[in-house]
């Protein structure tokens, strides 16, 4: 999974970035001759905890997400700046767009003051406007074709209108309701704002506990399709992530804060990328996986192996929660927990599998 951090200038958002990684890049501005960075985090999983403590194995892996830092993207500031900054967040799963809600002598408010609402629409207007762009090369393409008796192109040139349509209109495309066949048309375009988004709204310290300021002023996110809403002090969990261990339950006390941002914002990416995690065990090694919900276990198989998928047999399936009551596999296996399912099993969030395969 990477998820892409995006955000007008002075927003927060390398902050955010650096409070989710570890990483120390320059705030204040886009200090970097780089055009993002990027930094690979481990996901925080309690059961991934509990399974290392039941097996003792040699190695723990955690499943893997990749978070890209983009320079702030400036309203109005022309085509070729566009595409330059926002080339970067073609290939991600999904977005992450950083709007300022907070007030600071140090770090100067932007021209016309701060305000969410408007900060939201801004950089959804700057996608629209990089995705129309794609959009109308294409279809000028495609119509030459159409005039020189090519026919082959005639959906695609259909579904590409009905896009051009809603992006002129200032509609992202990720609010079209489209057939599978039409996402398969379009997955090669890479389009901004078909991506599913999580709007994280940057508030002040002074402002934690308020758990009404999105209902207030940012209510209608709720309503639009792949869109999600969280509200949190980038300052404060970078502060966080900068402590030891034992030091962050106190911190987080004192600030009113329940987790870490970076365990908030992956469980509510892979809500709204619809991920699941499953388990493989063992005395070797204790790993999480990600797939996306409703795979088969055959396709399970394959994230961790390609031969696994290509030999698939059966898999052997317990719940998370049947195996921790129990305490151990053996015990599972007496109380008859453990079952053999095949290629037609849909996996589970916390299912724990070990595959059977033969190549």
């Amino acid at each position: 999974m990477e998820l892409g951090i995006t955000g007008l200038p002075l927003t927060g958002k390398t902050t955010l970035f650096n409070a989710l990684t570890g990483e120390q890049r320059a705030t204040g501005g886009f200090s970097s001759d780089k055009p993002s960075h990027l930094a690979v985090v481990k996901v925080p999983d309690e059961r991934l905890d509990v399974l290392t403590a039941m097996f003792r194995p040699k190695k723990t892996v955690p499943a893997d997400v990749k978070y890209v830092d983009v320079a702030g993207i400036v309203k109005g500031s022309g085509k070729d700046s566009r595409s330059g900054v926002l080339s970067a967040l073609r290939t991600v799963d999904a977005l992450i767009h950083v709007v300022r809600a907070f007030e600071s002598d140090s770090v100067p408010a932007p021209e016309g003051g701060i305000d969410p609402v408007r900060d939201v629409g801004d950089l959804d207007l700057e996608m629209v406007l990089a995705d129309l762009e794609v959009a109308e090369r294409r279809l000028d393409r495609l119509e030459k074709e159409l005039k020189a008796g090519r026919k082959e192109g005639e959906r695609e040139w259909a579904l590409l209108r009905s896009c051009r349509d809603a992006l002129e209109s200032e509609m992202p495309l990720r609010e079209l309701n489209l057939t599978d066949e039409e996402e398969k048309l379009l997955r090669g375009f890479q389009f901004l704002t078909r991506k599913p988004i999580v709007v994280v709204v940057n508030v002040g310290e002074d402002q934690l506990g308020n758990e009404s300021y999105d209902s207030a002023e940012l209510n209608f996110l709720a309503t639009r399709a792949k869109t999600e809403l969280i509200v949190l002090c980038a300052e404060a969990e970078m502060q966080i992530s900068r402590l030891d261990a034992a030091d962050q339950p106190a911190f987080l006390e004192a600030l009113g804060i329940s987790e870490p941002a970076v365990r908030r914002l992956v469980k509510v990416s892979y809500r709204l990328l619809d991920l699941i995690s499953f388990f493989t065990v063992g005395p070797d090694e204790v790993r999480a996986w990600t797939v996306r919900s409703g795979a088969l276990a055959p396709e399970a198989a394959g994230v961790i192996h390609t031969d696994l998928e290509r030999g698939f047999i059966r898999a052997e399936v317990i719940t998370y929660d049947d195996l921790v009551e129990c305490g151990s596999l053996a015990h599972a296996r007496e109380k008859g927990l453990l079952r053999l399912e095949g290629k037609a099993y849909e996996v589970r969030d916390g299912d724990i599998l070990n595959i059977r395969f033969s190549v």
